[in-house]
């Protein structure tokens, strides 16, 4: 197998369309396109869940028994890396047949837990565990993986794990680092400096010894973000967070009574964080208001999607204040659905979004991937088709998912996690970190 590795400044022309590569700005490009196979030998499907796939679309299972494969994208001469939770990272080659033909441990660390990211050159790759960040200087040729140092330090090692890294396409400079808060409801995470229910950057042209610390130095990308899981690049190189929220919510409504609002409350969220190159201090409403997804539930006053609410409003602070004072999401998700992951599409016309699955919801939702359909405003700005208002039904489809859904539970299903493009754009592959873990391509007939 061949791969030409090509320096471009913004893009790379792939059959006539312009496909921006999120995660890094070289990129591989293989000189034969590759077949979609129908599978691969010796990779055995689960028999305990059944997939389906939206019209004009295909999938195949590539690889299974991984360690719980969280993050995945492709280095510059088109080995897939892995990050495998409890194991480390691993590089995987593709072969001529479209199937996975070597595979190589390129990091053994069991900390490693989610987050992995590519120098836009490709010859730095950043891992992450709960409490520390790490760069290793990289060889793809090679496949090695050396020189470990500590680039960010001192993060909450409770409640949310899982540490998303991301480096913008345009700033090798800035390594970007969401932490999620430290329970369901964060109290004290409403204070940015807490460093928890946050996104941070940090400068690494001025990493000083021994890493920066996460609390205290970096600037802001937005706080009250309660478990900011997927980080995505749009075509301007401004970022998207995709929000796990909350579970078990009740409204009080009248003295002592509560009503439970938990199976459509509150959504998930998409946000719009910003230029990561300039601070941003907006507050985006955890951890005390909440997005509204079924406003039916919450019967003591008429809310619209999209907009935010309290569990116990008061006198001092209510629905009115998260209105005046909280971002709202530009888009809603089924409560619940547990994002994970996001990549554009080479015409950054559709952002493809994994949904891990839900663990505290009857009937169980998620299990699956959607594609939500953007536009690029006359500004120049990238934003979501559908308005904040819409009904889930309305702003994104479902591309993979399973069938039975809501009889689903934690690891009998489909659990979509990383999602990476394949550097010539045809095709999806995505992580399933169940009590099997698996990689799928996923691609147009």
């Amino acid at each position: 197998m061949h791969w030409l590795a090509t320096t471009l400044s913004a893009t790379l022309v792939v059959f006539g369309s312009a496909y921006a590569e999120p995660e890094s700005k070289v990129v591989a490009r293989q000189t034969t396109p590759l077949p979609f196979p129908a599978s691969c030998s010796g990779v055995t499907a689960r028999t305990n869940y059944k997939l389906s796939v939206a019209d004009g679309w295909k999938y195949t299972l590539i690889a299974s028994g991984l360690s719980t494969p969280r993050s995945v994208l492709f280095d510059t001469e088109g080995h897939l890396l892995v990050l495998q939770a409890g194991l480390g990272l691993t590089a995987h080659s593709i072969g001529a047949d479209g199937c996975i033909s070597s595979s190589k441990t390129l990091i053994e660390n069991k900390q490693l837990n989610h987050g992995l990211a590519l120098s836009p050159d490709g010859k730095t790759v950043y891992v992450s565990a709960s409490p520390t960040a790490w760069s290793y200087t990289y060889d793809p040729v090679a496949l090695t993986a050396t020189n470990q140092k500590v680039v960010v330090k001192g993060m909450n090692p409770g409640g949310h794990s899982s540490r998303t890294l991301a480096v913008p396409p345009n700033n090798p400079n800035l390594l970007i680092v969401s932490l999620g808060s430290n329970d369901n409801i964060d109290m004290l995470s409403a204070q940015k400096e807490t460093g928890r229910a946050i996104v941070k950057v940090f400068d690494l042209s001025k990493t000083p010894s021994g890493g920066w610390t996460y609390n205290s130095q970096g600037w802001y990308l937005g706080y009250g973000l309660r478990n900011e899981i997927a980080i995505v690049f749009d075509g301007n190189n401004m970022v998207w967070g995709i929000e796990n929220s909350g579970d078990q919510l009740t409204r009080a409504v009248t003295g002592s009574r509560s009503i439970d609002v938990h199976i459509d409350n509150p959504a998930e969220e998409l946000n719009y964080l910003g230029d990561p190159s300039q601070s941003n201090e907006q507050w985006y409403g955890y951890p005390t208001c909440w997005t509204v997804g079924d406003p039916g539930a919450i019967a003591d006053r008429t809310f619209q999607i999209g907009q935010q609410f309290m569990v116990t409003p008061n006198a001092t602070f209510n629905d009115e204040t998260c209105a005046q004072k909280s971002v709202p999401p530009r888009l809603s998700m089924r409560a619940h659905s547990a994002p994970i992951d996001g990549k554009f599409d080479r015409d950054y016309r559709n952002l493809y979004v994994s949904l891990h699955g839900s663990w505290n919801r009857q009937p169980a939702t998620g299990y699956k991937v959607i594609q939500i359909p953007f536009t690029q405003l006359a500004s120049g700005a990238y934003d979501p088709v559908a308005p904040a208002d819409s009904p889930f039904t309305k702003g994104y489809s479902d591309i993979l998912w399973t069938q039975n859904e809501g009889g689903c539970a934690s690891n009998t299903c489909l659990r979509p996690t990383g999602i990476t493009w394949h550097p010539d754009g045809s095709r999806m592959y995505i992580a399933s970190d169940g009590s099997v873990g698996e990689l799928y391509i996923l691609y147009k007939a």
